[in-house]
């Protein structure tokens, strides 16, 4: 890849970072001053961030409790950070859904609760009802994130299985007032979906949870299927104990994408967003953009080179191997790769905006026409590599990694494809 185009990839990526900045964010939207006391509770990979940006923005003392994941904390004053383990849920993470449990316990309406919610609070928040063990949400966690079902899909069964998640944070809070701030990390910005919506009730109910199950053939632990049977149901955003709360998406993939368009455009680069909610498996989904790319080379449409391609969203992987590295991203590019193998004047940047996409410490990797064959060249068989999940194998064995480390938001995935023709 030219350097000048993996350089502009990267200060796209960055610009879409920067965009959803906790204090940025968090600044038009904060609520009014209680009577009582303020509390902070938060969940996901930039809950540290936010608290820290939340307490310069109120300026008076606040107390409270945040989880992140573990190396993604940040220095606060008040707020107390813990670190717990993502994605497949810990002690630690056990041990802070009680903590956030505990600081919303025995307020009144004079006291205001603010929620800062960004992904990967399901996996930090683990809280076993009765009769489940933490082993029974780990097996949960694991095998929703090999089933291939979409968040929303996989967010509506782990909210049934769980005693802080499905908006039971903010019923704990009764009756003080909790205001909601998401950084959404999931397509179509709905609040009850991210990190499985503590503070936010989810209208999906167990009946169409079950059911959904049963459609997609979702394996689940055998424990956790026969407890889902006969399951208490989540609060639904009508109960009684919801009013007057308020919820407030603060960032998003879409305003996202709008500022990297915006900066390829002062670089005097047309610009085109597909999707800021593109859902589906990760390597059918890099077909389809590579097909795309190809046919603006080739045929000059449906877009005229030189433009550059955005998307966003959250795709999936379904396991097929064993011992495989990497993450949706990563494992997009791998396909997309392969599929414009060869094809001079493209090359493309996929990432987590988190930082980290999967199971290792990349948040993505950039590709070209060159990316398969060097992958060859290298003793690596990229389709071999795709079947077996290995995409961050295959990208680090020709250097082609990103890993920019933690950013301290997420809002989700960051697909960025240049088309010089």
């Amino acid at each position: 890849m030219r350097a000048e185009d993996q350089a502009l990839l990267t200060e796209l990526f960055h610009a879409a970072v920067a965009a959803a900045d906790p204090k940025a964010a968090l600044r038009p939207h904060l609520p009014a001053r209680p009577k009582g006391r303020v509390i902070v509770v938060g969940a996901g990979k930039g809950a540290a961030q936010l608290a820290a940006a939340f307490e310069d923005l109120w300026g008076d003392p606040v107390e409270g409790v945040v989880v992140t994941r573990y190396g993604y904390a940040a220095p606060t004053r008040y707020v107390r950070v813990l670190e717990a383990a993502h994605p497949v849920p810990d002690e630690a993470g056990l041990e802070a859904s009680r903590a956030l449990m505990q600081a919303v316990g025995g307020l009144t309406r004079d006291d205001l609760v603010v929620a800062l919610i960004c992904g990967g609070g399901s996996a930090l928040l683990p809280m076993p009802p009765s009769g489940l063990t933490l082993e029974d949400e780990r097996a949960l966690n694991t095998a929703l994130l090999a089933s291939g079902a979409p968040i929303g899909v996989m967010n509506a069964i782990r909210k049934h299985v769980s005693g802080i998640k499905g908006g039971r944070l903010a019923a704990a809070a009764y009756p003080a007032k909790v205001v909601s701030l998401v950084v959404s990390d999931v397509p179509g910005d709905d609040p009850a979906q991210v990190a499985s919506g503590p503070t936010v009730a989810s209208a999906v109910t167990l009946d169409e949870t079950l059911q959904t199950i049963r459609n997609r053939g979702i394996r689940l632990p055998g424990r956790i299927a026969a407890y889902l049977e006969g399951a208490e149901p989540a609060p639904l955003p009508g109960d009684a104990v919801f009013a007057g709360h308020e919820t407030v998406v603060i960032a998003s993939a879409r305003l996202s994408l709008e500022a990297a368009a915006a900066h390829a455009e002062r670089a005097g680069l047309a610009a085109v967003i597909l999707s800021d909610a593109i859902e589906g498996e990760a390597r059918d989904v890099g077909l389809v953009h590579a097909g795309i790319a190809r046919e603006v080379v080739t045929r000059g449409r449906p877009f005229q080179a030189p433009v550059l391609i955005l998307s966003g969203g959250e795709t999936t992987v379904t396991l097929r191997g064993k011992g495989g590295r990497g993450g949706r991203n990563t494992e997009f590019l791998l396909s997309f790769a392969q599929a414009i193998d060869g094809v001079e004047g493209i090359s493309a940047l996929a990432a987590d905006t988190d930082g980290i996409d999967g199971s290792e410490n990349n948040a993505g990797a950039f590709a070209d026409h060159s990316s398969a064959q060097k992958m060859r060249g290298a003793g690596i068989d990229p389709a071999a590599a795709l079947q077996a999940n290995d995409a961050w194998g295959a990208f680090n064995a020709i250097g082609d990694i990103f890993a920019p480390g933690p950013t301290g938001t997420n809002v989700n995935d960051f697909r960025a494809i240049l088309i010089r023709g």
